[in-house]
């Protein structure tokens, strides 16, 4: 099985510091959806990891949650795409749960729920917590230069063998170019 994990804030839908509290707050980057159809096309399955602290932080609720991602689910079959799945951590930084990023727990929830080996798996992101968990795991860290991405690239640090695109849509044509 192909496999692919991506952020959603910053990734696919452009990010806010104030975070995204509302279906009309969620805007596509341009391109992103595209290229999730693309993968899709070409027999991978996508799978969404995201933070939202915002639930732990009283910013929006469940309800509110899965209305955004609601809209990002229709958005993506307008033009072809899908998501297999999307797992959130709902949790605020403060409680150091097992399951917010730069934590694996999220990524080892996906690789038990579709029972593969996160080794080499393509994991795309913005922030180096991202990248961290990605790493963490064995899955290859992917960041991309949208939302915090430029930040995180001029800051250093990125794990080793970390692959650096302009943004989902050159990733995935990277991910989807034949082997030479």
């Amino acid at each position: 099985m192909k496999l692919v994990i991506l952020d959603r804030d910053g990734v696919i839908n452009f990010d806010s510091p104030q975070f995204i509290k509302s279906p009309e707050e969620w805007k596509p980057i341009p391109g992103s959806l595209e290229a999730i159809a693309r993968l899709n096309q070409a027999g991978w399955r996508v799978v969404v990891a995201t933070n939202q602290s915002g639930i732990g932080r009283g910013l929006f609720d469940m309800a509110t949650l899965n209305a955004v991602h609601g809209k990002m689910l229709r958005a993506l079959a307008q033009v072809g795409g899908r998501i297999d799945a999307l797992f959130f951590c709902p949790h605020a930084a403060e409680l150091n749960c097992p399951c917010r990023k730069p934590r694996p727990g999220l990524f080892e929830e996906i690789g038990r729920r579709f029972n593969v080996d996160l080794t080499g798996v393509p994991a795309i992101g913005d922030a180096q917590r991202d990248l961290e968990t990605a790493a963490a795991v064995g899955a290859r860290p992917i960041l991309v230069l949208t939302g915090k991405g430029q930040r995180t690239l001029e800051a250093g640090a990125l794990p080793p063998g970390t692959a650096v695109f302009e943004n989902l849509a050159e990733a995935v044509r990277h991910l989807l170019k034949p082997p030479s």
